[in-house]
């Protein structure tokens, strides 16, 4: 009765423990990838709010008041807070007037993350009418 015994071998039981691991491990990836995408999503949420403080803050403005900058306007930083770590974000505004009664406002935010850099940037047109 030697080939009647219940039970697992230990082969058996090492080959359960490295297949359950193997899935383990993949589902801990997948979370550190999924925080990685929402910490990039909270960037950007952050830069088009900075952006988009800034343009409504231009807006507010009269025409007259909008000066247009020269070719090479100065960025400036901005140092937001984001999950108790600060995150530097660099703002660059430009002001041009394409024609005698209208002006165009772009704003540009730029970010850096893990060696990468990235950009938002939106334009809005002030008109005298």
């Amino acid at each position: 009765m030697i080939g009647n015994r219940n039970g697992f071998t230990l082969v058996e039981f090492l080959v359960a423990i490295v297949i359950l691991m193997v899935g383990l491990l993949g589902m801990l990836q997948a979370i550190n990838v999924a925080m990685d995408k929402n910490l990039d999503n909270i960037f950007r949420t952050e830069a088009v709010m900075l952006a988009d403080d800034l343009m409504m803050m231009k807006r507010a403005k009269t025409f007259s008041s909008l000066s247009t900058t020269v070719a090479n306007p100065a960025s400036m930083q901005v140092q937001r807070t984001i999950r108790g770590v600060s995150k530097n974000y660099s703002v660059q505004e430009i002001v041009s007037q394409p024609t005698g009664n209208s002006k165009q406002v772009v704003v540009n935010v730029v970010w850096n993350k893990k060696n990468a850099q990235f950009r938002h940037s939106i334009s809005s047109v002030v008109s005298t009418f």
